[in-house]
């Protein structure tokens, strides 16, 4: 992995062999590299997902990452040639080297955006739908496989898609092996917009330059509370409130935004 930094630029670039990195300002891109795979995702890629979301964990100015994949595809998934040579191995893969970074996303203070071309399918569906936020292009799709090759989802896509669409719905896409259309997904809440197909990464550098633009702190509790939010009681949720705005409102961050909203100028977050 070789790093080049332009700090007249603010931008660092790290070369890997399965996925593109890059920073400019605030944002981090980070890129599914295997085309001609459909960006199905091997040992290597997945080690280097891992490495990628070590640098943008270890840099504070990293606000936003934005996810997408090269090519026609956002990722087919498991590399199936991979996958059939695994055999009795494959739960230690999901636990040891699924888990841990989609696990990462979840619990990141950094918002990750999902840029959806083309398929998002078995375990790329499962990363799309770990992400914050999706934007996804007018002919991509959602497609849960796994019945397909009679296997069960994985990477937690059962747990987003019932926890969104209830049982019934969630079985029939599952078990049926449905491909979900960028439209399906804005309707059933499983995706945020969808654009023209040429726009969808000029739109994702939009939307992400404009978050990385906001108040640190309260985007990383904001994400924290609504996670908690989708297990634990009202009563614990107003707990919780509580305390996070406590943490906001003692921030240097709210004393600029009161003085930005009273000045009638653009606020500077600093996340302290």
């Amino acid at each position: 992995m070789n790093m080049m930094r332009n700090p007249s630029h603010a931008e660092i670039a790290c070369e890997f062999e399965t996925i593109t990195f890059s920073v400019q300002d605030k944002v981090c891109n980070i890129q599914l590299n295997r085309p001609k795979s459909l960006n199905a995702f091997n040992q290597q890629m997945r080690r280097e997902l891992h490495q990628a979301i070590d640098l943008v964990d270890a840099d504070d100015n990293i606000r936003v990452v934005v996810l997408s994949g090269a090519g026609s595809c956002f990722s087919a998934g498991a590399d199936l040639k991979e996958l059939t040579s695994a055999r009795h191995g494959i739960e230690a893969q999901i636990l040891n080297e699924y888990k841990p970074f989609l696990s990462r996303i979840t619990h990141s203070d950094k918002i990750y955006l999902a840029a959806v071309n083309g398929a998002a399918a078995g375990i790329g569906g499962a990363l799309a739908l770990t992400c914050d936020l999706m934007v996804m292009a007018e002919s991509a799709c959602l497609f849960q496989a796994f019945a397909a090759i009679a296997l069960v989802p994985d990477g937690g896509a059962s747990w987003h898609l019932v926890n969104q669409l209830g049982y019934k719905k969630a079985f029939e896409i599952c078990v049926e092996a449905d491909m979900l259309t960028a439209e399906s997904c804005i309707n059933f809440g499983l995706a945020n917009r969808k654009v023209e197909d040429d726009n969808l990464m000029d739109y994702a550098q939009q939307w992400a330059r404009k978050l990385a633009d906001g108040a640190p702190l309260s985007q990383k509790y904001l994400k924290q509370l609504l996670n908690q939010a989708q297990r634990d009681s009202l009563h614990d949720v107003i707990r919780q409130e509580a305390q996070f705005q406590q943490f906001c409102f003692n921030s240097e961050d709210f004393q600029e935004g009161v003085s930005a909203f009273f000045e009638k100028r653009t606020p500077t977050f600093k996340g302290k």
